[in-house]
């Protein structure tokens, strides 16, 4: 399990071949945009890019970098398990060109996380084999239920600490912070050598936060193991480790974590840890990531570019749908939410979304984007474009936003949006269970929300629809068929 802070990455990469007329600056003419997550979604993307199933504890907003992320941890196969945060999401835009940085532009990141640990949060967290804590001085290292549950798992802790951030709980196997990290967080002087300094704050940071063990990374030295009542371990990287760093301290706290839960001794997980963050710097840092995130080294398209971006209206994308769900739950409203093809909008339909729509005080539709439609239904699929799909749907007096997700189920899209009631239409509700039993209900039930089933009518099929009239038949209206979307 990785806890922590995530903000979203974005390096803009582009050619700069004049100076702005009205100002001494580079004018910089956009390429490529690449995406991935950053802090501890960054841990979290790494560990699991090493085959390890892996839950992420964070804080997301209902914007359109939540939305961005919460897309791309899917992809990564991190199951994530979302806490609220009000204001923006962290953003950090690197402008760049023949990979030098020109410019950073920061965004968002001044919300507070809201709540504390659900239940089933709690429950996971329990079971976890090892923990890694990858605070990033944004709060969510500070709630009192995290911190409980942290302090009472018989896991090994792994912390990362930030200047910003709050102490490690009592009883972490290890501490991870670099060298200017531990230099701020004890207010250690630079004494004569690199070691000496690293060493003296090591061991205060240790005995203040009572903590079994820190460890100092030093970038291509490797890094510095500190135990109590022992002489301090120098671990030296095993490979040249020239290249991009982005992501190192990251990958080193989780290979330390999967180490020490696998019966390793701290200095064997720490010997593991430097040689997998070298190996990780030496494979070309945050572009190995990218290739698992879209399978080659060019970016996955934004959220709110291309086609669908360009016919954006008021209540379509992440934009309208994240600020209409805050306008709703800042007067103690429900937000409702559902889900679809939606590929031949028919009463069937209507009457699933009038039901969903009397459940709370908004309702917004999750829709299967054309490349999520073709994918589930086959390369005939969609009729309709997504763009037409959902202008059809805000039309409905019934729908209040649309956001269009391009992933095979809207558990992603669930995570940033956390809907209160999830609706789907149709017979789900088997097993005489209390809950309807639907595919979303275990990711809704991760803050709190509820599953509800609501009838749709009788012979109204998507599929019968288009089959009818591929046939020259006329669309039936009361057959009984298999689907209602």
């Amino acid at each position: 399990m990785v806890v922590g802070d995530t903000l979203l990455d974005r390096d803009v990469d582009g050619a700069v071949t004049r100076v702005c007329p009205d100002a001494a600056a580079p004018v910089l003419d956009e390429r490529y945009v690449t995406d991935r997550p950053g802090g501890a979604g960054l841990a979290a993307a790494l560990a699991a890019g090493q085959g390890h199933p892996v839950v992420l504890v964070s804080a997301l907003a209902a914007d359109p970098a939540g939305c961005r992320l919460a897309a791309l941890l899917a992809a990564a196969g991190v199951d994530l398990h979302p806490l609220p945060l009000g204001g923006a999401t962290a953003e950090k835009i690197r402008l760049r060109t023949r990979g030098q940085v020109l410019l950073r532009l920061d965004r968002g990141g001044d919300g507070r996380v809201h709540g504390d640990l659900p239940p089933a949060t709690a429950e996971v967290l329990a079971a976890a084999a090892a923990v890694v804590v990858s605070d990033y001085g944004r709060g969510v290292a500070r709630l009192p239920g995290l911190r409980a549950a942290l302090a009472a798992t018989g896991a090994p802790v792994v912390w990362d600490p930030h200047p910003r951030g709050p102490a490690a709980v009592a009883g972490a196997r290890l501490i991870t912070p670099n060298e200017a990290e531990v230099r701020q967080l004890t207010g250690q002087p630079v004494g004569d050598t690199r070691v000496a300094t690293a060493t003296r704050g090591a061991d205060e940071l240790r005995r203040r936060w009572r903590a079994g063990a820190v460890a100092v990374t030093m970038g291509g030295d490797g890094a510095l193991l500190c135990h109590a009542g022992s002489v301090p371990l120098m671990v030296p990287t095993p490979i040249s480790t020239d290249g991009d760093t982005c992501g190192a301290g990251d990958r080193f706290a989780t290979a330390a974590a999967t180490a020490l839960a696998a019966g390793a001794v701290v200095s064997e997980a720490v010997q593991a840890a430097v040689a997998e963050a070298s190996r990780y710097v030496a494979d070309g840092g945050t572009a190995g990531l990218r290739r698992l995130l879209t399978g080659s080294d060019q970016a996955a398209v934004p959220v709110e570019t291309g086609a669908l971006a360009a016919a954006s209206v008021e209540q379509v994308g992440p934009r309208a749908a994240g600020a209409l769900a805050a306008r709703v739950r800042s007067v103690g409203g429900t937000v409702v939410a559902t889900g679809g093809c939606f590929d031949l909008l028919h009463a069937g339909h209507v009457s699933a979304l009038q039901a969903a729509r009397q459940l709370g005080d908004c309702l917004i539709v999750c829709v299967n984007s054309d490349a999520s439609v073709a994918r589930l239904k086959g390369p005939q699929r969609p009729v309709v474009g997504e763009h037409d799909r959902a202008r059809l749907l805000v039309a409905l007096g019934c729908v209040d936003a649309v956001v269009v997700f391009d992933e095979d189920t809207p558990h992603a899209v669930l995570s940033w949006l956390r809907p209160d009631i999830w609706v789907k239409g149709g017979d789900y509700a088997g097993g005489g269970t209390a809950e309807p039993d639907l595919p979303e209900a275990e990711v809704v039930r991760r803050w709190g929300g509820q599953t509800a089933i609501v009838p749709y009518l009788d012979g109204r099929s998507t599929t019968g629809m288009i089959a009818a009239a591929r046939a020259g038949r006329p669309v039936p209206s009361t057959t009984t068929v298999e689907e209602s979307s």
